[in-house]
């Protein structure tokens, strides 16, 4: 699936890539609607009903990524509400074996996230992977969330790469579509990035099953 000998610098995404989505599905479409319907006296789903058009209002914006963003408009410490469900944080398979691997191979080894920095710093915690990462890439310090073309560009200014010779795995195919855009080569979807829930449409992209797929 990968030509490794034409690969220079791997560009990873977080959450639905090395993570298990689970975690931020829960986290959106439950744990928040929960808290939402206590503070203002409603039904479980009466609070998730309020929420959802929210979300979608500034779905694939810098916002919608933005935990400072979400506790302001919900009053709510969105922060905390991630560490009460903290527990539900899970690498997904193999993926510190890729990274062991990656290193072994001479690759640049980047983690490329639309997460806001808070969110970033609690996985990372719970997680220790940040020690595998040549680099870590936050959307919200470019001020421009992947989705958008213009991000490569700034990507590049911060961490020079040759897009012919650059793997990006990502859960999100508006990304990878940004990325193929851009002129980035080499793209790889997730089958799974929610363990929970079945296989995802990849569109147009090859896809991962785990990381023994492609491994070095």
């Amino acid at each position: 699936m990968i030509d490794w000998n034409r690969i220079d610098s791997v560009f990873l995404d977080m959450d639905g890539t090395l993570l298990d989505l689970h975690f931020d599905n829960h986290f959106w479409l439950s744990h928040v609607p929960l808290r939402y319907a206590e503070k203002h006296g409603l039904s479980h789903e009466a609070g998730r009903d309020a929420l959802m058009p929210r979300y979608q209002g500034v779905s694939g914006t810098m916002n919608w990524y933005c935990v400072d963003y979400w506790s302001r408009e919900l009053q709510l410490d969105i922060a905390r509400l991630k560490e009460e469900v903290a527990h539900l944080i899970a690498v997904h398979p193999h993926v510190e074996g890729f990274l062991q691997a990656l290193r072994h191979a001479n690759k640049r080894v980047v983690l490329v996230t639309n997460a806001h920095h808070k969110s970033l710093a609690l996985k990372m915690q719970r997680t220790r992977l940040a020690s595998h990462f040549d680099a870590v890439v936050c959307a919200h310090d470019l001020g421009i969330p992947k989705e958008h073309p213009e991000f490569w560009d700034k990507l590049q200014a911060v961490e020079a790469f040759r897009p012919a010779a650059t793997l990006l795995v990502d859960d999100s195919l508006p990304v990878l579509r940004s990325a193929q855009d851009y002129g980035i080569a080499h793209l790889l979807a997730v089958y799974r990035p929610d363990t929970r829930l079945p296989d995802k449409e990849v569109g147009e992209f090859a896809a991962i099953r785990d990381f023994r797929d492609i491994l070095p």
